[in-house]
């Protein structure tokens, strides 16, 4: 007699994240931020429901994994910035594809989605912060190739205090200077294109 699979109506944490080709982390954020249903057993094990999976795997399809164009992800919580930084860049007329959310974990859940070539963060941002942020990334190996510029209104000093920055990440001042960031991008859209022509 023949088995009969039967469908799940729940998966763990774990089994969600590996579903949605996400980190565990990723998969626990989407959780807090009410963006995949899940609930609590008895014994504390947390279940995620098997429609908002599919949910989430279908509004992926739909934006899809990569855009067309180069790819930035800016995590900034002032509203005017936010709106400034889109402004300005679709004035700069260079193929840019911008996507902005106001914190650290907006931004994680986005990284996972988008897979951006670039990320422009601020350092101080509620919920999770630029220093927590970059020290999230940097344990997943998949964002290494991603540029990453900070744009804050620290000085050195006091992000020295804070453990400084890593290697790689590019310190831009606040208030924003626009011309050098859009040198920066420009040149690293330049590197993209060569790198994919090769």
């Amino acid at each position: 007699m023949p088995t009969r699979k039967v469908t799940p109506k729940y998966y763990s944490t774990r089994e969600a994240a590996t579903q949605l080709g996400i980190s565990l982390t990723t998969a626990q954020t989407m959780v807090e931020k009410g963006e995949l249903s899940a609930w609590k057993t008895v014994g504390g094990h947390r279940r995620i429901s098997v429609e908002s999976v599919e949910k989430a795997l279908q509004n992926r399809g739909q934006h899809g994994a990569r855009s067309a164009g180069f790819s930035i992800l800016i995590a900034e919580d002032d509203p005017a910035l936010s709106t400034l930084y889109e402004k300005t860049m679709i004035k700069w007329k260079l193929p840019l594809v911008v996507k902005v959310v106001s914190n650290g974990v907006e931004a994680i859940i986005q990284l996972e989605r988008l897979r951006p070539d670039l990320l422009i963060l601020d350092l101080k941002m509620p919920r999770m912060g630029g220093f927590e942020l970059l020290k999230l990334i940097r344990s997943f190996p998949e964002h290494d190739a991603m540029d990453i510029v900070v744009a804050s209104g620290m000085d050195s000093a006091e992000i020295a205090k804070r453990g400084g920055l890593a290697p790689g990440v590019t310190q831009f001042p606040k208030p924003v200077q626009w011309p050098q960031l859009r040198g920066f991008v420009q040149a690293a859209v330049s590197r993209r294109t060569l790198g994919a022509s090769r």
